[in-house]
């Protein structure tokens, strides 16, 4: 676990500058862009709320992740990290991502009627959200498996 314990820090360093690019990012960026995007094409302007809430919510989610991350890294960095604890930190980022990915694709079957080939798009979803949530659902599998191992061994000794 010695390694493990090396890799914490800077796991968080990267998550800190992830979160603060995130946080700027929604505050300033997508506002920004979705007016400048109601200025350019003001057919799209009655668009500009739904789909900032839309953006804000996604980013919203990374955000969520990435705190879940945070504990997760707390719980190596302490040894704690075969416990049930661990696995409820693990469940609220599935349901996050399962969150994340079904607002996504209720905007995109949204906007699909009005594309004429939205096969690419919908296949990069489908795939995406899929391979990310059946990643995470192995993950929790393996991270149960190796609690039980954990209290079987402590219950020996």
């Amino acid at each position: 676990m010695q390694k493990a314990h090396l890799a914490v820090a800077p796991l968080r360093a990267v998550l800190v500058l992830l979160l603060g690019f995130l946080v700027l990012f929604q505050v300033v960026s997508l506002p920004r862009a979705f007016a400048r995007l109601a200025e350019e094409s003001p057919e799209l302007a009655h668009l500009r709320w739904p789909m900032l809430t839309v953006a804000v919510v996604e980013v919203l989610c990374a955000q969520v992740v990435i705190v879940c991350t945070w504990n997760l890294l707390t719980m190596v960095k302490d040894d704690r990290i075969f416990s049930e604890r661990a696995l409820e930190w693990v469940d609220a980022i599935l349901w996050t991502i399962g969150a994340a990915w079904t607002l996504l694709l209720g905007v995109l079957v949204s906007f699909v009627v009005r594309w004429d080939d939205p096969g690419l798009a919908l296949l990069m979803l489908l795939l995406g959200g899929a391979v990310l949530g059946l990643l995470m659902v192995v993950m929790r599998a393996l991270l149960r498996q190796a609690t039980a191992l954990q209290n079987d061994l402590e219950a020996v000794i």
